[in-house]
């Protein structure tokens, strides 16, 4: 038995043996059971098995190994990498971060050249700087710095091309091998591969540029920008196309631009009219593109270049819930902007292009992100998304219009605000505040970073103000001294059971009274020396500790009820401007101006700091947002702070119950400023009816001057208006006064 089983297992090495001597070859072709050797990096794939592929290629066409034109995506990186010097850099290494600690974030601007060509784009991107609070005029001061020379184009063949670029920059004291330099272009590479070449060397500067490639962008480092038009604007910008919610849109997806017969990007536009039905999903293309198209036309170009002239294209673009956007000869396309503009939900068709501003901006909330091999499953793809995810997409590609790409100020400041956050990634900006409403522009990361110290995201995040306020009172009394109605009022809102503390900003010539010379109040009370400057109302003194500010003027006339319904009120939209005092604001049709006026009317749009609760929050941003020659207008203060809160809030300030002496007050004024308001100090007795009619014409030509000034600021105007007035629950009803919780607001 032990015999057989020994003759049994020889004769089953053998068989293995004679297997492997005769068949080892194909076995080790199949790789069943061959061992994985140490062998250098070869190209991927790697079909290069005649035997294997015989039937579907022949061998000159197959990849060769070390074929250099048929390199995988990563190593086609590598070499890039490897060919580009500067293409590892990182803030850390390649910007000097001392200059920004030294100088805060400040830009500088080289000098422009005489005789140096720069196009419509360039000029607004270099005036958006300069009118910026960044900009510096002294270059020792600068944290960043941006080229006067046109680097828009650098297409060869484009007539704005910019020759000998490189001499001129280089041979700049500033250079510095492109260190602290920011790069903005637009176009890069020319005919026939349009890959990125500049024409010059950027060394170690930062590059905003369009179209960027995912392979050759450098994370951290550069930003992308969207492909900006000629005609976009400096400021403002048009208003976004959801007019109705839920939209109701004709077609579900739609496309209608150039065909390329030729040349790179013409493969994804060639395939478009695949997905065409005629019915909800629309795709037009022309093959008349180029001077030259005759020569390349195929069977399609003539029933498609008259299919393309039946729908007109803004039309289909405000018309359709979903617009492709596939690339062109480069990544970008103007098509995104005017998607984003339209409420289109962008369905891009751009394998590899590093979306604008990815850094900051969450894209997964506002495009659909294709594959340009996967086109065909685009219709079925969108048809899957739940219309309630459909109305939040759209929603969010209004907000990102308005907050970011809208006008040429906020493209360029969106990028200088991505690089400041990089300086301090400890109170940098979350991807959160970048993408909520008010947006990142409005968001100061100085002020905080926390959600729960800014007013806007109380109702969504579940946070809510501190229950307290702390009234800060303006005193501009030449005389020097206590005057009785400042007396009168310090009393009125110690008074309150919501007051924390009170801070009197003593904006005089004269130094303030000794402290003994004070009322005594049952709340804290600081004073502070101004700057006599007329800003100082809005300054972020560290005195104000609280949410909540009542603003005063020192001759306001207020109950204690008063002040404690409109706190109550204010603890309800702390988002808002609350107050008594109000103002309008029209169209002056006949002389094509904004006006403004006291007078009663149907509609407010403004309250006056004179008596307003706020939260302090707008403090830090009407000193650090608006720029200083506008917030030193005269009697503009009120004006500039209603139509900052308008511009974040996109809604009216709210007026509440006036004692009825105090409205009769208000109604007698005239013209669109009173005595005692923001700016101008009331005299010391009254002056005659004469000379108030010319301090009134003079205030209602200031405000009115400065209202267009801002108009012309922010590039709209940002005011809104409203027909709401707040009153306390009962008021003036013919009930007990015992029910009443304000009925002190009805005695006149």
């Amino acid at each position: 038995m032990q015999t057989r089983k020994k003759y049994i297992f020889l004769a089953f090495l053998a068989s293995w043996l004679l297997l492997f001597l005769f068949g080892g070859d194909q076995l080790r072709r199949f790789a069943l059971f061959s061992v994985r050797k140490a062998e250098s990096p070869r190209s991927w794939p790697r079909w290069t098995d005649r035997s294997l592929l015989r039937s579907f290629a022949e061998p000159e066409e197959l990849q060769r190994d070390g074929d250099p034109a048929l390199l995988s995506p990563r190593a086609r990186r590598a070499a890039w990498l490897s060919a580009h010097r500067s293409s590892r850099c990182r803030m850390e290494s390649c910007f000097d971060l001392s200059r920004c600690e030294r100088n805060s974030f400040k830009v500088f601007t080289y000098p422009q050249e005489r005789g140096q060509p720069v196009s419509e784009t360039y000029s607004k991107i270099l005036s958006s700087i300069e009118r910026s609070r960044y900009h510096t005029a002294r270059p020792e001061e600068a944290c960043l710095f941006i080229l006067s020379a046109d680097t828009l184009d650098r297409d060869r063949l484009s007539e704005h091309y910019v020759r000998d670029l490189e001499g001129k920059i280089h041979g700049s004291p500033l250079w510095n091998g492109g260190r602290n330099h920011l790069i903005f272009n637009l176009y890069s590479g020319t005919w026939p591969g349009y890959g990125g070449e500049l024409g010059f060397d950027p060394e170690h500067a930062i590059l905003a540029r369009a179209s960027s490639d995912s392979r050759t962008f450098r994370p951290g480092f550069d930003v992308s920008i969207p492909l900006i038009p000629r005609e976009h604007p400096q400021r403002g910008g048009r208003r976004g196309r959801l007019a109705e919610v839920p939209p109701k849109r004709r077609f579900l997806l739609a496309f209608k631009g150039k065909r390329y017969l030729t040349g790179v990007g013409s493969g994804t536009r060639n395939a478009l009219h695949h997905i065409h039905n005629g019915k909800d999903i629309i795709s037009l293309t022309t093959c008349k593109h180029g001077k030259d198209w005759h020569r390349h036309k195929d069977t399609r170009c003539d029933k498609d270049n008259v299919d393309y002239e039946r729908f007109d294209y803004q039309e289909l673009l405000h018309n359709s819930t979903f617009c492709i956007v596939p690339r062109g000869r480069r990544l970008g396309s103007f098509r995104f902007l005017e998607a984003l503009q339209a409420a289109c939900i962008p369905v891009l068709l751009s394998d590899g292009w590093e979306l604008p501003f990815a850094e900051a901006i969450d894209w997964g909330k506002a495009a659909v992100v294709g594959s340009e091999r996967l086109l065909l499953q685009i219709p079925s793809a969108v048809r899957c998304i739940r219309p309630e995810l459909v109305l939040a997409f759209q929603q969010q590609t209004q907000f990102l219009w308005d907050a970011y790409f809208s006008s040429v100020d906020k493209i360029v400041h969106t990028t200088l605000e991505i690089i400041r956050d990089r300086l301090d990634p400890a109170r940098s900006r979350s991807r959160r505040l970048w993408n909520a409403l008010p947006g990142g522009l409005l968001v100061l990361p100085e002020f905080s970073t926390h959600l729960g110290d800014f007013p806007f995201y109380y109702l969504h995040h579940g946070y809510s103000p501190s229950k307290k306020f702390t009234a800060f009172i303006r005193a501009v009394s030449q005389a020097g001294s206590l005057s009785q109605p400042l007396l009168r009022l310090i009393q009125a809102v110690s008074g309150s059971q919501y007051c924390a503390q009170i801070v009197v900003l003593w904006s005089c010539e004269k130094p303030p009274p000794p402290r003994g010379k004070w009322p005594q109040s049952s709340v804290p009370m600081t004073i502070i020396q101004g700057r006599r400057k007329l800003s100082d109302r809005f300054f972020p003194f560290g005195a104000i500790q609280t949410d909540a500010v009542l603003s005063l003027d020192e001759d306001t006339s207020l109950s204690t009820s008063e002040v404690d319904f409109a706190f109550s009120v204010w603890l309800s939209f702390p988002e808002r401007i609350v107050g008594f005092p109000t103002r309008s604001h029209f169209w002056d049709a006949e002389r094509g101006r904004w006006g403004c006026t006291s007078r009663w009317t149907n509609e407010v749009s403004m309250v006056l700091g004179a008596a307003a609760f706020y939260h302090r929050y707008y403090h830090s941003l009407f000193t650090e947002h608006l720029p200083a020659g506008l917030r030193e207008l005269p009697a503009c203060q009120d004006v500039l702070l209603n139509a900052l809160v308008a511009a974040v809030t996109k809604l009216p300030p709210i007026k509440v119950t006036q004692r009825k002496q105090h409205e009769e007050g208000a109604a007698r004024q005239a013209g669109c400023g009173d005595d005692g308001a923001a700016g101008t100090p009331p005299g010391p007795s009254p002056a005659p009816a004469g000379a108030r009619r010319t301090e009134g014409g003079r205030r209602l030509w200031q405000r009115q001057d400065c209202l267009n000034q801002l108009a012309n600021w922010f590039g709209y105007m940002p005011l809104v208006s409203s027909r709401l007035r707040l009153d306390p629950v009962l008021f003036k009803d013919q009930v007990s006064v015992l029910r009443k919780k304000y009925p002190s607001l009805e005695r006149p």
